[in-house]
């Protein structure tokens, strides 16, 4: 019967469909799912501790989801993530933070190393997520379905690259690395979007 399982779910994603047999084993991000996927809530990440999150339980929430670095020159956007949040998380916005190690070897350390370098120097207090891949043969589905099945494909240039999400899951904005969470292009969109009904 395992055997028929796998094979079902071979084809399926040959054939593009997403699937969901099986289950999570420790240290796998979630269900097995296709290079195919029909939304963002479809997805199952660990959080740094370890711990699954569906991230359907932040459907009607306003989302930025933002690939994170310790030990890079755009760090310090935590500073300015953390403040976005105070400013902005009762209205109904989210930050999802994704340490990812694929430029410049920036984020080396164990989810522990990260978690604690986050929240004893930036005292985060948005969501941080364990560390995956965001680009490469090994990059996440998550951020399969990024840069390749979102209205902004393309490749992760750096870290802190953020993608926007508004409350029904639409992927409706994605800003530079380099640009501040605070700055006005960043700010005036997430206001519009939280003010959407």
């Amino acid at each position: 019967m395992p055997k028929l399982l796998n094979i079902i779910a071979a084809l399926a994603v040959s054939f593009g469909y997403s699937t969901s047999i099986g289950s999570a084993q420790p240290g796998q991000e979630g269900p097995l799912m296709a290079a195919k996927t029909s939304s963002l809530y479809d997805f199952t990440m660990n959080d740094i501790d370890g711990k699954p999150v569906n991230l359907s339980q932040y459907r009607g929430k306003v989302l930025l989801l933002v690939n994170t670095a310790s030990f890079c020159g755009n760090t310090p956007q935590y500073s300015d993530l953390q403040s976005m949040y105070e400013q902005y998380n009762e209205k109904g916005f989210e930050i999802l933070a994704f340490p990812a190690n694929n430029f410049g070897q920036q984020e080396p350390g164990s989810n522990q190393e990260i978690k604690s370098f986050c929240f004893t120097k930036y005292s985060l207090t948005f969501p941080l997520f364990s560390k995956i891949s965001v680009k490469g043969s090994d990059k996440h589905p998550l951020y399969q379905y990024l840069t390749e099945q979102s209205p902004f494909p393309g490749e992760v240039e750096w870290n802190f690259q953020k993608y926007l999400v508004d409350r029904s899951g639409n992927i409706v904005g994605r800003f530079h690395h380099r640009t501040k969470p605070l700055a006005p292009e960043i700010v005036t969109e997430v206001e519009r979007v939280l003010a959407a009904k």
